[in-house]
């Protein structure tokens, strides 16, 4: 795994950065041509989404802050950290639904362009996970176990002794991230109602999260509150059943709302 591609004088120029940069662009590009499918302006998507990214950084930010022991805001390493993903999925909702009236936009018809395009900034975004050795896996002794550089473990703290191989959880949930992707585009097309593809999104994610989260053991996944202490389960796993629970409740109201507007 080469966690940095080259240096600039004494910055170092991380794969994780740029694999990060590159999965914020493609995700812009088809949140703003599956906007255009609604009618809506990709000059404004491309406005939102800018500060959709900024309400994403900031709210993974937030989250690593509250769910890791002994961070030192002020750090290199915080602000080099991609943070909590659930922190930037929620910072990132919370930024498009206060600017989406002030943009004078449609909610879910938003909702359902950047639901696609944040499976494939996922994507995008695990591959650098990899490339720099954060979020591993459990030891394995199947064949799909990784062995990560020596490098990675100066900057992550992956463990590579006695050449342990690890469950390749990155690569597993950039895979199946880029396959969700392509799942929500050709669901774009033949949704039933408006906010169809986010809820949809918000379900299969929190399932594959909740699993996946069981081969993961890098401590980066932390406590909130304690509640990890007193339920087995890592915050991602938490946040995953609200998230869940959150978007069939928001299935019930699309469906009801789309009957009685049929009634009408």
């Amino acid at each position: 795994m080469y966690p940095e591609l080259f240096r600039i004088g004494d910055f170092p120029v991380t794969s994780y950065g740029v694999w990060l940069a590159v999965g914020m662009l493609v995700a812009l590009f088809a949140a703003s041509r599956l906007a255009e499918r609604d009618g809506i302006s990709r000059d404004r998507v491309y406005d939102l989404g800018l500060w959709t990214l900024l309400g994403g950084l900031l709210g993974s930010k937030v989250l690593m802050f509250f769910v890791e022991d002994n961070i030192n805001i002020f750090s290199l390493d915080f602000l080099r950290s991609g943070g909590v993903y659930y922190g930037g999925l929620i910072g990132g909702f919370l930024a498009v639904a206060i600017l989406v009236p002030y943009y004078k936009l449609p909610f879910w018809k938003v909702a359902d362009a950047f639901a696609p395009a944040v499976a494939l900034g996922q994507a995008f975004g695990r591959q650098g996970c990899f490339a720099a050795g954060c979020c591993w896996g459990k030891p394995t002794t199947n064949w799909w176990g990784v062995h990560f550089s020596e490098l990675g473990h100066e900057y992550t703290g992956v463990p590579i002794a006695d050449g342990v191989h690890l469950h390749p959880t990155q690569l597993i949930e950039s895979f199946t991230m880029f396959g969700v992707f392509w799942l929500l585009v050709w669901l774009h097309k033949r949704k039933r109602f408006d906010g169809q593809i986010l809820i949809l999104y918000g379900i299969i994610y929190a399932i594959f999260r909740f699993l996946i989260e069981f081969l993961r053991d890098d401590p980066q996944r932390g406590d909130l509150f304690g509640t990890s202490a007193m339920t087995g389960l890592s915050p991602s796993q938490l946040i995953s059943l609200l998230v869940a629970a959150a978007s069939i409740v928001f299935l019930v109201l699309r469906l009801r709302s789309g009957k009685a507007a049929d009634a009408g």
